[in-house]
């Protein structure tokens, strides 16, 4: 299935698929090569925006839920991926213990830990749930819509190792970014494998650092094909400290916006692109509270000073706030007549399947996560494997989801640039 795209299946989007349809010996030899200087993130998902005339992912998880939304007929993709991932980092485990996030409620997020218990499972793992929740106190049983169940237990410490009663694990699997900061039970952690990494959680990663890195490869890899790196990256820019509740703070933030909007700008009207271009404003650090907020102009700003925030996050507001300020990217792409976009999942270096996350509500500029929004399994099992070469661009299922793929693999690459440049423990740092 590829989506209905209101754009017409002419222009850079589909001289991009082209150019790498015709590029594949050399790209995938140019992955390869990037897998044997670095470490890919265990797991990871990639939301893509398709633009019509560019191609690029703006957001990547590295503690990524959702397994639950992939379509059934990947599920030997995903196994065969978390063998190779297991197989690399300890061939010898037998016990594999995943830690969930502390809010387990949603029975989405509950089918999300099944399926990845599932993929465990058929790689020859015993997998089990250790829950950091303070509230978690004793093993606790959640039953599921579809009859399944999940056991929730207390993780034991000791000096050196992290487990459950009666259960030593040589594997430690974070389904849970940090958010809230890495608390002390997970550290100093020698003697055991955890994955990801605590540096890779919210209270150190920020989003500027991953799309600083997603520039230098995609400055790289648009040398090998011959393309703008425009194409398939969003322009950024990044704020640190500022507080929107003060004048200055506010000034500071439109002055940063104004600055890339003037750049997109320029960028469509080299291609002659006639879309109003506008902004995205984030926390730098994963959400902080404060959710997506779209800008078509800097004017529009003061708005983000009087939206409500979740209790808690007040007090930081005031403080200030790092903020990233990304270039729009919108999508023209549609699933049962509803705004989508398509959301890549990769295990180890490998793409093991997606969804198209659609929204009926909201519109082409807007993020489609939130209430609302619904899941459509993407048919990758033969479509990332087996691009159909010589197929009129744009109208191949299999040579769009390669491209997805592409894409997906190209911020995956950067995250593992950006985990090695705020690794605690690297000799050297960039």
């Amino acid at each position: 299935m590829v989506p209905h795209l209101i754009t017409a299946l002419t222009g850079p989007i589909n001289e991009l698929e082209q150019r790498i349809i015709d590029s594949m010996p050399a790209t995938e030899r140019w992955f390869r090569l990037e897998w044997m200087e670095h470490t890919p993130p265990f797991y990871t998902s990639v939301d893509i925006r398709n633009a019509g005339f560019k191609l690029a992912p703006v957001d990547t998880n590295l503690f990524p839920g959702g397994w639950n939304h992939l379509a059934p007929e990947v599920l030997p993709l995903a196994v065969q991926a978390a063998m190779a991932a297991i197989e690399k980092i300890c061939p010898e485990a037998r016990n594999l213990l995943i830690v969930p996030e502390n809010d387990t409620r949603s029975i989405s997020y509950l089918g999300n830990l099944v399926q990845l218990q599932r993929i465990f499972n058929m790689a020859g793992l015993n997998v089990r749930f250790g829950s950091i929740s303070p509230e978690v106190k004793k093993n606790t049983v959640i039953e599921l819509p579809t009859g399944e169940s999940i056991t929730l237990e207390p993780v034991v410490r000791t000096r050196r190792r992290l487990g459950l009663k009666h259960f030593d694990p040589c594997t430690i699997l974070l389904n849970n970014d940090l958010s809230a900061g890495a608390p002390g039970i997970l550290e100093d952690i020698h003697e055991q494998y955890l994955l990801p990494p605590l540096h890779a959680g919210w209270a150190v990663r920020r989003k500027s650092h991953h799309f600083r890195s997603y520039e230098e490869v995609t400055k790289r890899f648009g040398k090998l094909l011959g393309i703008d790196p425009w194409l398939i990256h969003p322009l950024y820019g990044h704020g640190s400290g500022v507080d929107v509740a003060t004048a200055a703070g506010l000034e500071e933030l439109q002055t940063l916006v104004d600055a890339l909007l003037a750049k997109v700008r320029r960028k469509y009207k080299e291609y002659g692109i006639h879309e109003k271009p506008f902004a995205v404003v984030k926390a730098d650090n994963g959400d902080h509270g404060m959710g997506v907020f779209t800008v078509h102009d800097a004017r529009d700003l003061p708005a983000l000073a009087r939206r409500p925030r979740p209790r808690g996050t007040a007090r930081a507001a005031r403080a200030g706030q790092d903020f990233i300020v990304q270039e729009g990217v919108l999508t023209q792409e549609r699933v049962h007549e509803a705004v989508a976009e398509p959301v890549v999942y990769l295990m180890d270096r490998y793409v093991v399947g997606g969804f198209y996350r659609i929204h009926p509500e909201r519109g082409v500029d807007e993020d489609l996560k939130g209430p609302g929004a619904g899941f459509v399994p993407l048919a990758f099992a033969a479509g990332t494997q087996f691009p159909h070469l010589g197929a009129k661009p744009g109208a191949s299922a299999p040579n769009r989801f390669y491209m997805y793929g592409v894409i997906a693999r190209l911020a995956m690459l950067a995250a593992s640039y950006e985990l090695e440049a705020t690794n605690p423990e690297a000799e050297t740092y960039d």
